[in-house]
């Protein structure tokens, strides 16, 4: 499509540019004694300009600004290797015709551009005028004024025609100073709230205790903190990875949690003071994306930026299996309700299907044009919900490997998702800045909270059935579950 659009405008600036030739050429073939030497060289160098980029369009070598590559991770290394583009050289090579297009238009229909018409048809005045009587050359002679049409004046009793008395003329009003309106400035935004001991950088992740009463976030900025979600307060730091944190867990007994970065650590903490308890360590299989516990908190699942996929005894603090089906990084990675099965999608859009006791592939398919980043199993285990970079959130049948719903809406990748504990509900958080709502039973949209402040990274449930969302503002926000206007339940740290 993007190439489509190169070649289409490829073709406007070639057709701008032959327009400026024409131009040129037309005044330098004569008539052109008031087409002035500036605008004379304007359309010259812009039809050059304009040629110039029709070829660098048209051969594909001004790409826009860079987007995300769907091969390439949002954060982390491996984001600093997307293309950057040439966006100021392609604006500037666009802007140049377009003002070229505004000079034809003025040169068209401004004043100075009828010059040379007034002087055609003053040299055919001058050929057509008849000759004066005895040869006289009247063409040289200036052309009398037409007289102003007066009244006779009344005749002087001496008979002799007096001229109308002349008086002086009145002097012109001055004109009135017009009304003025000063427009207001707009205000600004009201500034955010700050809590020093809030996250410095974005929110990736949250989870909510199994008592209801605490939250886990996790964060580029390497931390991994605590909330009481009833006192609104900071517990603790639970602690720092080396590099961005990715993922936090609590396990099902809610005294521990196990804790992921780009590190390639999974850490198992003790929440009541972050003791570490066991280090797992990836290795050569690289950085953690995502992290998925068995509902009974004995297996550990990780996908790796390697696109390895990993399965962990938590109990013996060992590895029971190292997957390496994906060719690409992984995005997102889910556990089946039963704890048998786990599902990874890479950044490329393939999903596969793992039994977790063998790891062995049960299934492989390419659900997205993108990666599928948020991933979740249904209660009953066979049904799988994904959300990608394609902008599309989709319900699949996994015995069948089908398509079986799709929910669109948002218009940028859907990075997290969230199912009520009934499993009635879904929650979608995207970088388009919105989280959604969708019923499951109808697949339409129930709810939208835009956080009007950039992604959203993070989106759980509370216990009160109410929508957590954490992102780009480094805040962790509570909205109504019916829709609205959230409120800043943790606020980021200052800038």
């Amino acid at each position: 499509m993007n190439r489509f659009v190169d070649r289409l405008l490829a073709m406007l600036l070639l057709a701008i540019g032959m327009l400026c030739f024409t131009r040129v050429y037309f005044a330098l073939g004569g008539a052109g004694e008031g087409f002035a030497f500036a605008r004379l060289a304007f359309f010259g160098v812009a039809g050059v300009v304009s040629a110039l980029a029709a070829l660098l369009f048209w051969a594909g070598l001004l790409p826009g600004r860079s987007t995300h590559d769907p091969k390439t991770p949002l954060f982390g290394r491996g984001a600093e290797l997307q293309p950057a583009g040439r966006p100021r050289l392609r604006r500037l090579l666009a802007v140049v015709p377009f003002l070229a297009v505004l000079a034809l238009v003025a040169d068209q229909f401004s004043p100075w551009s009828r010059q040379p018409q007034d002087a055609g048809k003053s040299l055919i005045a001058e050929q057509t005028v008849p000759s004066a009587p005895g040869g006289q050359d009247v063409t040289s002679a200036p052309a009398p004024e037409p007289e102003a049409i007066q009244p006779p004046a009344p005749a002087s009793p001496s008979g002799v025609a007096l001229a109308p008395p002349v008086s002086p003329p009145e002097p012109a009003p001055a004109p009135a100073a017009p009304p003025q309106t000063v427009a207001p400035l707009p205000q600004a935004p009201p500034p955010q709230p700050t809590e020093p001991n809030g996250h410095r950088e974005p929110v990736v992740w949250l989870a909510v205790a199994p008592d209801g009463h605490s939250i886990m976030s996790a964060s580029t900025d390497r931390t991994i903190k605590l909330w009481d979600i009833d006192g609104k307060r900071l517990i603790r730091t639970l602690g720092i990875h080396k590099d961005m944190a990715r993922t936090a867990l609590f396990l099902p007994d809610g005294a521990r949690a196990l804790t992921a970065g780009d590190d390639g650590e999974i850490v198992l903490r003790q929440l009541a003071d972050g003791t570490v308890l066991h280090v797992f360590s990836s290795g050569q299989n690289g950085g953690v994306n995502k992290l998925a516990i068995s509902p009974d908190g004995k297996r550990a699942v990780s996908g790796h930026d390697t696109g390895r996929v990993i399965v962990w005894d938590i109990e013996k603090g060992s590895v029971l299996h190292v997957m390496p089906g994906h060719d690409w990084s992984i995005s997102g990675v889910a556990v089946s309700p039963d704890g048998t099965r786990a599902i990874s999608g890479s950044i490329e859009g393939t999903l596969k299907l793992w039994d977790i006791a063998t790891g062995k592939q049960l299934r492989s398919w390419h659900g997205h044009e993108r990666g599928p980043y948020g991933v979740v199993f249904m209660a009953d285990g066979r049904h799988l919900i994904t959300g990608s970079g394609d902008y599309t959130i989709k319900l699949w049948d996994l015995d069948s490997g089908r398509e079986v719903r799709r929910l669109e809406g948002h218009s940028g990748t859907v990075y997290a998702l969230a199912l009520s504990t009934d499993g009635k509900r879904l929650l979608s958080g995207s970088l388009d800045g919105t989280a959604r709502l969708w019923d499951m039973e109808t697949g339409s949209e129930t709810a939208l909270f835009d956080s009007r402040s950039g992604p959203i990274y993070a989106v759980a449930f509370a216990a009160d059935g109410t929508v957590l969302t954490g992102g780009y503002d480094r805040t962790i926000r509570d909205w109504p579950a019916g829709g609205g206007d959230g409120v800043v339940l943790f606020a980021g740290a200052p800038d």
